[in-house]
């Protein structure tokens, strides 16, 4: 039992890893494809095939040089062996048989040498002219594939150029997408001073910011100021009667002299009124003028 719960959550974790994996792989192949401009693909596709193309062609010289090096090599078994050959004739037109003899073992033996060579040459020589064809082909197909990657490159620059516009016009490019938002934003937010502005200017007409801006006052304070200016009134009231009070005196004692000017004036004539003796003005004293 327990080997079972030990492999089911063996096979839990491999699928899970499995999934991780997958999902990995997908967004890496999402990034590498939104990186990838297929201009460079091509520039680098073609710069390979020029590498190829130069080992290809490398090869045809290094195949060339071996093959000139054995030519050489059988030119010099050549020689050796027409040369053997006479030295074996001119032995024989002496009576030296066993001289002859042996200039044509060496000549023998120098003739297999050259067969081995003549055979390697010509392995060579094939080996060459296949690799010149095909150095020759491929060439051929490097020429053709920068033709076309040229080509593509300018279909893709020009697509993309007309893309960028057709974005630009229709205001669905990222840049302009960015651009649109920060309109947005600049208009939102004027519109938003501009209702705070009006709003601050309502309350100030109605008065209702007056006490925010000034000292605020409660209704005790109000009550309180109330009862002061009362006391001011009633304090100004109570020395107005006295001043009134201390004057009537000297009402009364020019009484006589007042009753006889106004036995003097004439009838139909209103009386004047009498003047309290603190706001008569002073009769000039002897002396004085």
């Amino acid at each position: 039992m327990a080997a079972k719960m030990s492999m089911k959550g063996t096979a839990a974790r491999m699928g899970v890893m499995k999934r991780v994996s997958l999902v990995f792989k997908a967004k890496a192949n999402k990034a590498l494809d939104k990186m990838e401009d297929p201009r460079e693909t091509l520039d680098y596709s073609y710069q390979r095939q020029l590498e190829l193309l130069t080992k290809v062609r490398r090869g045809v010289a290094d195949v060339a040089t071996s093959r000139k090096r054995v030519e050489l090599q059988m030119n010099q078994l050549q020689q050796s062996s027409n040369k053997l050959e006479d030295q074996a004739r001119k032995a024989l037109g002496m009576g030296r048989e066993d001289l002859a003899r042996g200039a044509l073992e060496r000549k023998a033996s120098a003739q297999g040498q050259l067969n081995d060579l003549q055979a390697q040459y010509a392995q060579l020589q094939a080996e060459e002219e296949k690799l010149t064809v095909a150095s020759q082909r491929l060439q051929s197909k490097v020429d053709a594939f920068r033709t076309r990657k040229e080509t593509i490159k300018a279909t893709y620059t020009a697509a993309e150029a007309q893309t960028r516009i057709n974005e630009a016009f229709s205001g669905i490019s990222e840049e302009m997408g960015d651009v649109g938002m920060a309109i947005q934003r600049a208009e939102d937010k004027t519109a938003q001073m501009q209702a705070r502005a009006g709003a601050i200017d309502e309350l100030m007409a109605s008065g209702a910011l007056d006490d925010a801006i000034g000292p605020r006052r409660d209704d005790i304070q109000s009550e309180l100021d109330m009862m002061s200016a009362s006391s001011d009134v009633e304090s100004e009231l109570s020395r107005l009667k006295g001043e009134i009070t201390s004057g009537a005196p000297k009402q009364l004692e020019g009484g006589a002299n007042g009753n006889s000017q106004e036995a003097q004036a004439p009838q139909g004539q209103a009386q004047p009124a009498s003047i309290p003796a603190a706001d008569r003005p002073a009769e000039p004293q002897d002396g004085e003028g």
